[in-house]
């Protein structure tokens, strides 16, 4: 199971993927986007998380992998939707169809399934939410 390195995979091309960043605050405890996995209480709005992911195999008569969902969550307290569909839409276009190299696998796919954005319940900030698909074979 490859989900450390997964993780480190998506991390690392959210925060070198300058469409995104852009759009991003800077995390204050350092000089890098707001692209966190535990968001830390000082953190300036927006941000993205990259959140839970689900594993099970994908295995063959000659090799073994990982069919995975991960959610990417965005945070804005933005009066409006458009900061938090832009940093959607910058998320798909670092993501879908893009060749994610993982440490000891091989990506044989990345696909955008879904987004869908809301308000949270204190009525400022939005929260949206997009599933990504990876499959992965063990190198």
């Amino acid at each position: 199971m490859n989900a450390v390195e997964l993780q480190k995979a998506i991390y690392s091309r959210l925060i070198n993927y300058s469409d995104l960043t852009s759009l991003l605050a800077t995390d204050p405890r350092s000089t890098s986007p707001a692209v966190y996995d535990h968001v830390p209480q000082d953190a300036t709005f927006p941000y993205v998380v990259v959140g839970d992911t689900t594993m099970a195999p994908f295995d063959t008569d000659d090799s073994t992998g990982n069919d995975a969902t991960v959610m990417i969550h965005v945070w804005s307290e933005y009066r409006g939707r458009i900061e938090t569909k832009e940093i959607q839409d910058a998320i798909y276009n670092a993501l879908h169809r893009y060749d994610l190299t993982v440490t000891g696998s091989d990506t044989i796919m990345v696909e955008w399934e879904y987004a869908d954005t809301e308000l949270d319940p204190d009525g400022i900030t939005r929260h949206g939410v997009q599933r990504f698909r990876t499959v992965i074979e063990d190198s």
